[in-house]
Parts: C-alpha cells; sequence; structure tokens
C-alpha cells in the first residue's frame, strides 16, 4: 500500500505542475533560448561598438592631421592684418569671398569701384624650363565708372600681373537695362594705339596704375593664406560636430 501511494504522489506532482525549464545564472535566461540567437546578439552588440571607435578613431585622426596643419601655417606664415586702403580707395576685404573691392570718389563727380578676384591664373615666364618651370601669375580686375548715381557706367576690365596693369575690355552698361546681346565692343588691342595710351592716362589719372597691380598681388598673397586658415577652421568645426 505505501508503496503505491508513493507511486501515484509522483505520477500526480509529474501531470500537475509544468514543465520548469533551468535558468542559466550567468545570463539570466532559460536554457531553451536559441543559442545562436543569443551569439547574433552579442555579436551584432560587440560590431557597433567597434564600428563608434574606428569611427571615433578616424575623427581624431583627420582632427589632428587638420590642427597641425593650421599650427603650420600660423607660426611659419601667418597672415598679415590686411590694409584696409590704398591711396585714396577704401578696400573691403570680403572675408570667405574670392573677391575684392575698392571704392573711391574722383573729382566729387564720379563714383568708381574696382572689384578683383584672387589668382585667378599662371602663365610660364620666358626663363621657365621642363625641369624649372617658372609662372607668373594673373589677376582680374573690373574698374566701374558712374557719373552722379546715373544708370550707366564706363566698365573697363583688365589685368593686374606682379608689376603692371594691362586692359582687355571696355563697354558702356546700361544697369539692369543692359542685354547679354548688346554689342561689346572690339578687343581693346584693336584700336588705334593713340586711344590705346590715352585710356591708361584716363586709369592712371583715377588712381589706377602699375601701382594698383603691385599691390594687388601683395594683396591676394596675403588673402590667400587668411582664407586657406579660415577655410581649414570651418572644416575643423564640422568634424567635431557630434
Amino acid at each position: 500500500m505505501a508503496r503505491f501511494v508513493r507511486c501515484l504522489r509522483r505520477t500526480l506532482c509529474s501531470t500537475s505542475s509544468p514543465s520548469i525549464p533551468y535558468r542559466n545564472p550567468r545570463i539570466g535566461l532559460p536554457s531553451t533560448q536559441n543559442p545562436v540567437l543569443l551569439i547574433s546578439r552579442k555579436c551584432l552588440s560587440s560590431g557597433s561598438y567597434v564600428s563608434e571607435m574606428q569611427k571615433s578613431a578616424f575623427q581624431g585622426n583627420i582632427l589632428r592631421l587638420i590642427r597641425n596643419e593650421i599650427d603650420y601655417e600660423l607660426d611659419h606664415s601667418p597672415p598679415l592684418q590686411p590694409p584696409n586702403t590704398f591711396g585714396p580707395f577704401t578696400v573691403d576685404e570680403r572675408p570667405g569671398e574670392q573677391w575684392i573691392s575698392l571704392k573711391r570718389n574722383f573729382k566729387e563727380k564720379e563714383d568708381i569701384k574696382i572689384e578683383a578676384t584672387m589668382f585667378d591664373k599662371s602663365v610660364p615666364t620666358s626663363k621657365s624650363t621642363s625641369t624649372e618651370p617658372e609662372y607668373i601669375l594673373h589677376i582680374t580686375f573690373i574698374v566701374n565708372i558712374s557719373k552722379g548715381g546715373a544708370a550707366e557706367a564706363l566698365e573697363i576690365m583688365c589685368s593686374a600681373w606682379p608689376d603692371t596693369i594691362e586692359i582687355s575690355n571696355l563697354c558702356v552698361r546700361k544697369g539692369s537695362k543692359s542685354s547679354p546681346s548688346s554689342y561689346g565692343g572690339p578687343e581693346f588691342e584693336e584700336l588705334d594705339d593713340q586711344l590705346q595710351d590715352a585710356l591708361y592716362q584716363f586709369l592712371e589719372e583715377r588712381g589706377i596704375s602699375n601701382e594698383l597691380a603691385v599691390f594687388l598681388h601683395q594683396y591676394m598673397k596675403n588673402k590667400g593664406k587668411g582664407e586657406y586658415v579660415r577655410w581649414m577652421e570651418s572644416i575643423k568645426s564640422y568634424v567635431e560636430q557630434k
């Protein structure tokens, strides 16, 4: 009888209580959990961590190189404070742009504005060879002369070489009414020689001479350094953003 009771007790226990799987005390999950899923989750977590570490190291290396470049420029060839005048002209540096502006009034009747690019091309010198090339830099500038706020203005396109200016073209602009298809006149070099000389004298009387070419080359060399450092600083600020 006792044996029968023990057998009956074992039977009741096995049928009334559901099977409780063993829980791994280290990870707190039932031992019936899919082990492949556990490994996959662990690998994904590790991969994400490694990816973040690589990204951080990449950004750190870029920032280090940028800071080194900025420090080198500032230590070895720092840009100078640019002058804000040239003779009777006031100079607008226009930070972050590839142009500068010069303005003046002439005899209280003319408003003169000059817009000059940074170095926009170079040409080889006569001394240049295949093994030792030498170049001279070129600057384009446009002279705009208006009278008393009139809509029309004389526009003269010029080149500034290291120590000389050169007129390339001139025309009369009629403000916003000017048509792109308007006749712009012949090339400057096609004009009569005496007329060419008179136009150079016309510009020189207004302070636009070879001295301006020298000034522009010195100014743009310094501006190029400043704009390069400013550009590097903007790249650094972007990379530093989280």
